[in-house]
Formats: structure tokens, sequence, C-alpha cells
């Protein structure tokens, strides 16, 4: 019995080499890149978090120096994430309460600069918001066919609403009526009915002698003749 056993065993053995003989080398091959790819996931994982503890500490050290008036510091801080952590959502956002800083300080140039920095570095989202605010920007410069340019870059569907707006404000200050009630109606049309803003379009089309829904009962007049 015992015998049986031994020739038993000897002979898995001899399997076991035969296997590892004809496939150790892939084996060892792909476990290599196994591990060399999960190493290199969690440096990466690593590396990410690092970022945003870092990026935030700076955005915070710029949330704390707006706080306190602190202009030359928030501007240090900014300047630091920005260089170090510009693909961070950290950097974004704090671009944009940057520039909002910026506007009530009445510095407009610079708050032109950090939302033009949004608008190119940030995900749709964001260029889409950082284009609204500086085409405000832009108006208050009175840079009015600027502000236009800038609106003419394609936005996310739920910013339809305020971009046509932002439009016909510009069209408005332009002293072109015609086109600044059209862009006013588009926008009423696109904004969901629940949406307080939507009132304060109505206002708009409402001082320049025309009503939300004006363009559409053109329409159906003309399709029933």
């Amino acid at each position: 019995m015992a015998n049986h056993l031994d020739l038993e065993e000897q002979e898995q053995i001899e399997q076991l080499k035969h296997f590892w003989n004809s496939w150790g080398t892939l084996i060892t091959a792909i476990l290599v890149v196994v591990f060399a790819a999960l190493a290199g996931w969690n440096g990466w994982q690593y590396w990410q978090k690092r970022q945003a503890v870092q990026a935030s500490a700076l955005e915070y050290a710029v949330d704390e120096a707006l706080l306190a008036k602190d202009a030359g510091r928030a501007d240090h801080a900014f300047a630091e994430l920005k260089e170090k952590f510009a693909g961070t959502i950290q950097a974004t956002q704090t671009a944009l309460q940057m520039a909002k800083a910026s506007v009530e300080a009445g510095k407009l140039d610079d708050a032109k600069a950090q939302l033009s920095w949004v608008a190119e570095k940030g995900d749709e989202g964001y260029k889409a918001l950082a284009r609204l605010r500086l085409s405000a920007v832009l108006e208050e410069q009175k840079n009015y066919d600027e502000g236009l340019k800038v609106l003419e870059a394609s936005m996310p569907e739920s910013f339809a609403g305020l971009q046509a707006d932002r439009r016909g404000d510009l069209y408005a200050a332009l002293g072109k009526q015609a086109e600044a009630i059209t862009q006013y109606q588009s926008a009423y049309k696109a904004m969901d009915k629940e949406l307080d803003y939507r009132h304060l379009v109505e206002f708009k089309l409402n001082a320049l002698g025309a009503a939300p829904e004006a363009a559409t009962l053109v329409k159906t007049t003309s399709s029933e003749k």
C-alpha cells in the first residue's frame, strides 16, 4: 500500500514538473505584470489623494485670506495652486472664488483673467459657468461684442437658458432690442417653469414691450394660415 502511494505521489510530482516546465515562464510573467499593475494603481491612487489634500490646503488658505481681506496672501496661495495643481477641482473652484472677490473689489481685469483661466482649464460645466460670468464682467466693462463672442462657445444643454439670457442682456446694452427680445424669449422657453429666474426673464421681456410666448404665438398663427 505504501509503495502504491509513493508511486502516485511520484507521478503527481512528475506531472507538476512537466506542467511548470511548459507554462512556468508564462505564469511568472503574468504574475509580474499583475503585481506591477497593482503597485502602479496603488501608487496612482496615493498620488491622487496626495494631490487632492495639498490642493485643498491651498484652497483653504485662499478662502481664509479672502475672509481676512488679505488680497496679497490670497493671490500668493492661488498662484501656487494654479502652478502645482491646475488640473484639480479645487483650483477651478478657487479661481471662481477669486473672480467673485475681484468683482466685489472692482478689479474687473483680474476677474476677467481668473474667469478666462477657468474657461480654458475647467471641465465642461465649470467652463460654461465661467463664460457666463465672464460675459457679465465684459458687459460691465462695456465690451459688449467681446461678451457676445465669449457666449458663442458651446455649452451643456442645462445652460441654454442662462446663455440666451446673457446674450439678451448684451444685445439690450447694445440697443439691439429685437435681438434682445429673441434671446430672452429663447431663455424663457429653455428654463424650467418652477425656476424663479424665469420670472426675471419675463420681467426683462415686459420691460421691452414683449411677451414671453410672443414668438410661439406668431409661429402658430402663421401655420394656421
